[in-house]
C-alpha cells in the first residue's frame, strides 16, 4: 500500500507523513522545498521524494505518480504571509484537488482510491446541512471576501462533495475538518464529530496538528475507520478530560 501526499512540508503534513511511514506503510510525496524534511524521512526506505509543484506537473506526470497508490492526502495551505493569503494560486487547494482526482481516473485502477483531504471546522458540510449561528454566517460571510484562503478550502471540499459525490466507482473521500489548530509533541485523546459541536468563529475549540496526522493516518491504514467516515466530512477536537 502506497499513499501519495501533498502538502507534506506543512506543519501537519510532516506529521502525516511521520505516522504513516511508523506504521510500515510507503509514502510518497510531491515537494518544492524537500530540505524541510526531517533528515530521517528524507532517507527513510519507504519514502520517495518528488520535487516540485504541484500545479506546475503536467496531467501525464502526475498520473504517473499516482500509478498504483491506494490513497492519496492532501495537507496542502496556503502561507500565512501577505503574499501567501493574497496572491496567487488563489485556488491552491481546489486546483491540486481536482488535479489529483484527474490523475487518479487517468489511470482507471481496479480498485477505489482513498482521497482523504485535510479541511477546516469553519466550512460546513452542505451535503447534510448544518445548521450554524446568524452571527456566524454574517462572520464567515465577511472572511469570504477578506480572506481569500476560506473559499479555497470550501471549494476543494466542495469539488470532493459535488464533482466526486457518492458512488464514484474510481474515488472515495473523506474530508477532515479540524478546529484551531495547535502544536503538540505526542497523539492525545480526541473526538471525532459528524458534524461541529462548537461554533468555528466564537467557540471553536483546539485540534492538535498531531492528532490530525494521526486520524488522516487511521482512514487511510485502518478499513472500519475508512468505512465509518469515507463520504463524509468528520470534524476532530482534542478531548479534554476534567
Amino acid at each position: 500500500m502506497t499513499t501519495l501526499i501533498v502538502g507534506a512540508t506543512g506543519a501537519t503534513g510532516r506529521l502525516l507523513v511521520e505516522q504513516l511511514l511508523n506504521r510500515g506503510m510507503k509514502v510518497k510525496v510531491i515537494v518544492r522545498s524537500p530540505h524541510k524534511l526531517t533528515n530521517e524521512m528524507r532517507h527513510h526506505d519507504n519514502l520517495s521524494i518528488i520535487e516540485g509543484s504541484i500545479l506546475d506537473l503536467t496531467d501525464a506526470e502526475l498520473a504517473d505518480h499516482v500509478q498504483g497508490c491506494t490513497a492519496v492526502a492532501s495537507c496542502l495551505g496556503h502561507n500565512v504571509t501577505f503574499k501567501g493569503m493574497y496572491g496567487q494560486p488563489r485556488l491552491l487547494v481546489r486546483d491540486a484537488v481536482r488535479k489529483l482526482c484527474n490523475a487518479i481516473k487517468a489511470n482507471n485502477p481496479n480498485q477505489s482510491v482513498k482521497f482523504v483531504l485535510m479541511n477546516t471546522a469553519g466550512n460546513s458540510n452542505r451535503d447534510i446541512p448544518e445548521q450554524i449561528s446568524f452571527a456566524q454566517q454574517i462572520v464567515m460571510s465577511l472572511l469570504r471576501i477578506l480572506v481569500p484562503p476560506v473559499v479555497d478550502n470550501e471549494k476543494a471540499a466542495d469539488y470532493l462533495r459535488v464533482e466526486i459525490g457518492q458512488g464514484d466507482p474510481v474515488i472515495e473521500w473523506s474530508a477532515v475538518r479540524p478546529s484551531n489548530l495547535t502544536d503538540a509533541t505526542e497523539v492525545t485523546d480526541y473526538e471525532i464529530h459528524p458534524s461541529p459541536t462548537l461554533s468555528a468563529i466564537f467557540d471553536h475549540g483546539e485540534t492538535s496538528r498531531i492528532n490530525v496526522g494521526h486520524f488522516m493516518a487511521d482512514l487511510i491504514t485502518d478499513d472500519a475507520t475508512w468505512v465509518k467516515w469515507q463520504g463524509q466530512m468528520p470534524v476532530i477536537y482534542n478531548k479534554h478530560t476534567e
